[in-house]
Formats: structure tokens, sequence, C-alpha cells
């Protein structure tokens, strides 16, 4: 008999056994933990893997860590793990700020049908310094989770929020293929109260390429499917004064991506969300127009939508409101493009996502990040309560500190006191204690005790270890809610594919 991973007594992962002609491969429980397992006649096959050889019944076995360089080697032959683009398929990111959330958000995916394109490896360079992570060991950490849960549909990986050349060049390297550009730190809410004197001069301090009359928008009027907008000079100056020297930067990322990237291919998505005011629709139409002015080609764009995006939990505002706002943005898009609406902070975002789904016609990006950490603390509350207990008292202190970089409107004295919490997992329901938790996991996981070892990490991050699938299942219950409202029968209109970045441009 021919030996086989999948006759072998081992406890192996059952979704991750794969076959191929010369070589099979599979994740198995160890004493020290999850290993890689590489069975083969080809000794080329195994010359790209590091680990322990031994012989099978005449067949090479390795037993392999689940280290950089085997992940590498494992995504270099198996297709289906290296990241893709999406086009304008409607998709959802989700973010893993622990590098175990992979397999519940495959299962999720794989519940919801296949119908929105998963981005299981996600997360922004902010997130990764409060985390000490490194873009390549989060692209590791949702290899090894796909591979477990044997996803092999298309997925993709979202370098998110990147500010400078070096952000793109770091994660370049390790693979990623969707770059969202953040020029928030650019945008100038001056202009929100500026006079039309004072928007002159300060429209005279932009780049030669973005003054306002570079652009070619003034006394230009748009009907984009019922939508009126008729660029006058107040308009158009607001416009310019507000977001020039965003453009101007996301055009400078824009060029150094291209030149980086070579021969790869990318996609690109332009966030400007985290801005003190609304995107109004003029504004959007000047993003666009002056994007494909300057040979900018994207494939999703996130605005500052009318309402709060908080952290963690639902949208806060007028529904009615943030449907007439999204249903111009959403023309714009489709008039500009096509390209998506990206939806950023969309964790929890309940209310909205059969707003988003109607408006866009499915072409739409949904991204969430915290959620996943937020459903870990859930899993501790079950398993280990005393150690939540703990998180949220440390996290009450660093909060007035660590909201300062979000916009959340959480407030200690409304959030229960840990001595009157009698069940920690309704926290995780309470908003003010929801927010709290969210925005303080960089300090919770970087934490250290006197003895120089993390406080709260390792406790933390052993007890999800020992149980992966109660996470799991706390995950993929938590996306299917997330997913299912953006899942269809019919994919949206697809529209051209460029090369480089998708349709818009």
């Amino acid at each position: 008999m021919t030996p086989s991973l999948t006759t072998s007594t081992l406890d192996i992962l059952p979704r991750s056994l794969v076959r191929r002609a010369t070589a099979e491969y599979g994740l198995v429980h160890t004493p020290a933990g999850l290993r890689l397992l590489v069975l083969a006649t080809d000794p080329a096959v195994l010359s790209e893997y590091e680990g322990d050889h031994s012989e099978y019944e005449q067949h090479s076995l390795l037993t392999c860590p689940l280290s950089p360089q085997n992940a590498a080697a494992l995504r270099s032959q198996l297709d289906w793990l290296r990241p893709r683009l999406l086009g304008l398929k409607t998709s959802a990111g989700m973010g893993d700020r622990l590098g175990l959330a992979t397999a519940g958000h495959v299962r999720a995916a794989r519940a919801v049908g296949g119908s929105v394109a998963p981005i299981f490896t996600q997360q922004s360079i902010r997130e990764m310094a409060r985390t000490n992570r490194t873009p390549q060991q989060v692209m590791d950490n949702a290899t090894w989770g796909i591979f477990a849960e044997g996803w092999q549909a298309d997925s993709g990986a979202d370098a998110d929020h990147l500010k400078t050349f070096e952000d793109i060049d770091i994660c370049l390297a390790a693979g990623y293929t969707f770059f969202t550009i953040d020029p928030g730190a650019h945008v100038d809410n001056r202009a929100e109260t500026a006079s039309l004197s004072e928007l002159g001069q300060l429209a005279e301090l932009l780049p030669e390429n973005h003054q306002p009359a570079a652009s070619g928008l003034l006394g230009k009027a748009f009907d984009i499917e019922g939508l009126r907008l008729h660029f006058d000079e107040a308009t158009l100056l607001k416009a310019a004064v507000k977001y020039g020297h965003a453009i101007a930067h996301v055009s400078s990322m824009y060029q150094h991506l291209i030149q980086a990237a070579g021969a790869r291919l990318f996609e690109l998505e332009v966030s400007v969300d985290e801005t003190e005011q609304p995107t109004s629709h003029a504004e959007h139409v000047y993003i666009a127009s002056e994007l494909k002015r300057l040979g900018v080609q994207w494939i999703s764009l996130a605005p500052r939508y009318v309402g709060r995006f908080e952290k963690g939990v639902d949208y806060i505002g007028d529904l009615q409101a943030f449907e007439a706002d999204l249903a111009g943005h959403a023309a714009i898009a489709r008039q500009f493009g096509p390209y998506k609406l990206s939806l950023h902070s969309g964790s929890d975002k309940f209310s909205i996502y059969p707003i988003a789904m109607r408006q866009t016609g499915g072409l739409v990006h949904l991204k969430t990040a915290g959620t996943s950490y937020l459903e870990a603390l859930r899993t501790i509350a079950a398993l280990e309560p005393d150690l939540l207990a703990e998180i949220y008292c440390f996290a009450r202190q660093r909060y007035p500190t660590d909201r300062a970089s979000y916009h959340v409107s959480a407030e200690l004295e409304r959030a229960p006191i840990p001595q009157a919490v009698t069940d920690y997992a309704e926290l995780l329901e309470q908003f003010d204690a929801r927010e709290i938790l969210h925005v303080t996991f960089g300090s919770v996981l970087t934490e250290q005790a006197a003895s120089g070892a993390t406080k709260f990490y390792n406790r933390l991050v052993t007890i999800l270890r020992a149980n992966p699938e109660v996470y799991a299942a706390n995950l993929e219950k938590h996306f299917i809610r997330h997913l299912q409202p953006f899942a269809h029968t019919h994919p949206p209109a697809t529209g051209p594919n460029l090369a480089k970045a998708g349709s818009a441009g």
C-alpha cells in the first residue's frame, strides 16, 4: 500500500490534508503544538522546508515547525495560499490582532457560501506597532489558519492604513496584494470653517500641480443619477484646501508602490475616513476627479460618512441620513469607477449593512479588526473569567490615554465598575465597557510584569491555543452575522480590471 497521511494514526487536522502528485501536506497535533507534515518522494519538494527528517515506508517525511521559512515554502507550493487580487467582488477584511482568528474567519466565510470575498490577512501599521507584530508575522499567521481550514478559494491580504514609503516596502516584501493608503494626516480641516478669502490663501500653499485651477472643475456641473453638484469657487476651494495635500500624498505613495512592485500586481484603496468632518458629495467628486487626473488607479475608497463609526459598536446616527449620504457616494463611485465603497471601522455596524448592500449593489468592502479581539475576550470570559477581570481593571486605567487616537465616546463613569460585575461576558454587551476593552488592546497585549514577562498576553494566548474550537466557534457565529447581509446570489457588475490597481482611473 502506498503510504499516505490520510491513513496514518497521527492526530492530523483533517481539513488541512492536501495531496499533490508527489507530496502530501497536513498539520498534526503534537505534544509541542501544531507541526507541518510533508510526505514526499521528490527531494526537491522537501528542500524548501526546515524540519526533522524521517523515513515513512520508503517515503521521506518532514516534521516542520510553523516557521516563516516553512510558511513561505508552503505558499510557493500551494498556490491558493498566496494572496490574490479580488477586484470588484463584494469583500470583507477580517483583522486578527492575536494571529489566532483565521480559523473562525474561514468558517464564517464558508458558511455564507463564499459569495463575500475574504481578506484574512489584514492589519494596520498602527495595530502592528501596538502589538509588536510585523507584516510578515501577520501574513504567516493567516497562512497557517487558511491551510488548517482547507480554504482553497481566493483571499486577499490588506496592508492597512499605510502612511509612508517604508510602510509600503515592508508590506510588499511580506507578499501583500491590497494596499490601503491613509492620507488622513494631510487633510486640512481648517477648510470647514475658513472664509472664502482664507480658503484662497490656504489654496495658494498647495503644490503647483494641485492648485484648484489645475483640477479643471471650476464652473463644472454634475448630474450623477439625480445627484446635482456644481463647483462654484467656494465649493472648489473648500474641497481643494481640505483634500489637496492628501491627494498629493496618495499620488506619491501610489507612484512609489508602482516602482517598488515592479511586475507584481496589486490593488489600491484610498482612505479618508479618519477625519473630523464627513466627506461631502462634492468633495468625493473632487477626490475621484483629481486621482484620475493624476493617473492613480484604485479599487475602493473610504470616505468619511455622516454619523459616527466608533470602534466595536453599532453605527451611531440617523439611518435615513446615512442612507441618503451613502446613496450619493455610491452613485459617484459608479460614475467615476466603478469602484467599491469601503466601510472602515466596520465592525459590529449591523444596522447599516443592509443599507450598504442596497445602495452599492454589492460594490462594497467591509473592514473589521478589533471585533475579533473582543471575541477572544468573550472566550476568556467563558474559560477563565478571573483573567478577564484583571484585563478589564487594567483597561479602565489605560483608557484615558489609549482613547486619544480613536473616535470613541465611551466614558468610564458609565461603564460597570469591576466590583459590581458578576458575569464578565456581559461586559462585551455594554457599550462603554466594550469600547474600553476594544481600544486598550495594544496596552493589554504588551504590558509587562515586574519580572519582564508579559502581564496578560502569554496567559491569554495560552488559553486560546488550548481551546481553539471555543474561540473559532465564537468567531464563526459573530462573523456570520457580519457577512450574511453582504452575501448575494449574483456577483456585482465587475467592470474593467486593470493590471495594476483595479478599475478606477
